[in-house]
C-alpha cells in the first residue's frame, strides 16, 4: 500500500493542490460586500435582473478601497485601469444577478423579520453589546448610504445565501479517508543542504567580459525626457459671508464632525474657505494650462527645464509614468498636484535608452554574472554529489512538519516537503525558490495513524468553492447577459 502510495502520491498531492490554487486564482465572489445603488439607467441586464450605473459605481468604489488598503494608500487610477477594475466590478455584480436569478425561479424572498434578524446581529451597529438604531443610521450616513440602500443590498446578499443554502455539498467519509491517508504518509530521510553562499566564482574583467559581450544589450541605460512645467502655487483668497454662506447650503455635507454629524457653518468657515481656494487654485492652473499650450503664458509665469529619469526623478514615479506616455505631437500634460503645487508638464525631447560601456555596466554585468555562476555551480555540486553525500537524518517527517528541517526557514522547508511528497525519486535533490538545494534520500517510509480533525471543515470549503464556480458556469449559459456599455 505505502510503496503503491508513493509512486502515485505526486499526482494525488498535485490534484488536491491544482483544486485549491484554481479556487484562489479564481476569486469567487465574496458574498456581501457589494452595495447596491437606486440610481437610473441599465448598464448590463442578466435574465431578469438589470444592473445600475450606480450600482456599478458603488461596486468599483468597493473594489477601489479594498485595494487602496492592500498597496497601502499607493492606489491610483492608473493602477485601477491596469487591474481591470472596472470589469472585476461589473463581473461580480453579473454574478450576483445570476445568482438572484436563480433565487426568483425557487420564488424566494427575504421577509422583513429575516432582515430584522440580520440587522440585529451586525456588531458594528452595536452599543454596550446591543443593537442600537441611532448608531446604525450615523455609521451609514458617515459611509454615505441611506438605510434604504444598505437595507436593499442586504436583502439581496440574504437571498443569495439563503438560495445556496438550498444547494448542499456533502463530504464522503471516503473522501476524507484518502485526504487523511495523504497527509498521513511520512518518510524517515537523510538530507543536506547546499547553499550559494559557499560557491566561490571568479570575477576577473577577462571573464567578465565576454559575458557581457553576450548580454549587453540588458545594459542599458535609463530613458530620459526633457520637460519644461509650470507651477500653481495655492490660492488664498478671501470670501464674503454671502459667498460662504451659499457655499455652505449647497455642500453641507462636505463637512462633518468625527460623529458624522454636519458641522454648523460658525464652525465650518476655515473649511469652507479651504475648499473654496482649492477649488480656485485648480480652476486657474486650467486656465494657464490652456494659455501653456496656446505659447500664450502671462510674462509673471516662469518655465522651468528638467531632464528626468527613472535615476533621476525630483517628483515621483506616478508622474515619470505619465510623462512617458505624452508624445512629442501630444505633448502637454494637464495639472496634476506634488506636495500641494499644480504642475503642468511639456515634453521637449524623448532621450532613447542606450548600450552602457563595459565601464558603465560593470556593477550590473558583476551581479548578474556572479549570480548566474553561483546557480550553475550549485547545480553541478548537486548532480556530484547526490549519490554520494551523507547529511543528517530525520524521525519521520510528514507535510506539516516543517519545524523538523533545520536550517531552513519555515517556507523554505514548506516548499521542500510539498516537493518532496510529490516526487517519485528515493535519492535526489530538490532546488528551493531561495537558490538553496536540499540533498535528500528517504531511508524509510510508513503509515502514521493520526486523526486528523480538521479535514472535514477543508475538505468541505474546497469542495463548496469549486461547486460554487461550476454553478456560476451553469448560470453563465441558463440566462443571458447583455451589457450595454463599451469596454467592457
Amino acid at each position: 500500500m505505502i510503496t503503491w502510495m508513493q509512486r502515485h502520491k505526486k499526482w494525488l498531492i498535485i490534484t488536491i493542490w491544482i483544486s485549491t490554487i484554481a479556487f484562489i486564482g479564481a476569486g469567487f465572489v465574496g458574498w456581501g460586500q457589494y452595495s447596491y445603488g437606486d440610481k437610473a439607467g441599465a448598464i448590463a441586464k442578466v435574465g431578469e435582473i438589470e444592473i445600475s450605473q450606480g450600482e456599478l459605481q458603488k461596486s468599483y468604489a468597493n473594489l477601489y478601497k479594498k485595494y487602496n488598503q492592500i498597496f497601502q494608500g499607493n492606489f491610483d487610477k492608473e493602477k485601477a485601469k491596469q487591474f481591470g477594475l472596472q470589469k472585476q466590478a461589473l463581473q461580480q455584480l453579473i454574478q450576483q444577478a445570476l445568482l438572484l436569478n436563480l433565487a426568483k425561479s425557487y420564488d424566494l424572498q427575504i421577509n422583513d423579520e429575516e432582515l430584522r434578524q440580520a440587522l440585529r446581529k451586525l456588531n458594528y451597529f452595536f452599543k454596550d453589546g446591543l443593537f442600537n438604531k441611532e448608531r446604525y443610521k450615523t455609521v451609514l450616513s458617515q459611509n454615505g448610504l441611506s438605510t434604504k440602500e444598505f437595507e436593499a443590498s442586504l436583502r439581496r446578499d440574504l437571498l443569495i445565501q439563503k438560495t445556496l443554502k438550498l444547494l448542499p455539498v456533502e463530504v464522503s467519509k471516503n473522501e476524507i479517508d484518502i485526504l487523511e491517508t495523504m497527509v498521513n504518509i511520512a518518510d524517515k530521510i537523510n538530507y543536506k543542504i547546499l547553499t550559494q553562499e559557499s560557491i566561490e566564482v571568479n570575477t576577473s574583467d577577462t571573464l567578465l567580459k565576454p559575458y557581457w559581450e553576450k548580454q549587453k544589450q540588458h545594459f542599458l541605460s535609463d530613458i530620459s525626457y526633457d520637460v519644461e512645467y509650470i507651477k500653481q502655487s495655492p490660492l488664498a483668497k478671501k470670501y464674503d459671508t454671502k459667498t460662504l454662506t451659499s457655499y455652505y447650503k449647497d455642500n453641507k455635507t462636505h463637512f462633518k464632525d468625527a460623529d458624522g454629524k454636519i458641522i454648523p457653518f460658525k464652525e465650518a468657515k476655515e473649511a469652507i474657505t479651504k475648499e473654496l481656494n482649492a477649488k480656485a487654485t485648480k480652476k486657474q492652473a486650467l486656465h494657464t494650462y490652456i494659455a501653456f499650450k496656446k505659447g500664450d503664458l502671462p510674462t509673471d509665469i516662469s518655465k522651468k527645464s528638467i531632464t528626468i529619469s527613472k535615476k533621476s526623478n525630483p517628483f515621483n514615479a506616478q508622474i515619470l509614468s505619465k510623462i512617458g506616455k505624452l508624445s512629442i505631437d501630444s505633448p502637454y500634460m494637464k495639472p496634476v498636484l506634488i506636495n500641494g503645487v499644480y504642475h503642468t508638464f511639456k515634453l521637449m525631447k524623448i532621450n532613447p535608452a542606450l548600450t552602457k560601456s563595459f565601464t558603465e555596466a560593470k556593477a550590473e554585468v558583476l551581479s548578474m554574472y556572479t549570480a548566474t555562476m553561483k546557480e550553475r555551480k550549485i547545480q553541478e555540486l548537486a548532480n556530484a554529489s547526490v549519490e554520494t553525500f551523507s547529511g543528517t537524518d530525520t524521525p519521520f517527517i510528514t507535510l506539516k512538519d516543517t519545524k523538523k528541517i533545520a536550517d531552513l526557514s519555515e517556507t523554505e522547508a514548506s516548499e521542500f516537503l510539498q516537493n518532496l511528497f510529490s516526487s517519485e525519486k528515493k535519492r535526489s535533490y530538490i532546488t528551493l525558490n531561495s537558490g538553496k538545494i536540499v540533498l535528500y534520500s528517504i531511508l524509510e517510509q510508513k503509515l502514521l495513524t493520526n486523526t486528523q480533525k480538521d479535514l472535514n471543515s477543508s475538505l468541505m470549503k474546497l469542495k463548496s468553492d469549486i461547486f460554487n464556480q461550476g454553478l456560476i458556469k451553469n448560470l453563465q449559459n441558463k440566462y443571458q447577459t447583455e451589457i450595454f456599455i463599451q469596454g467592457l
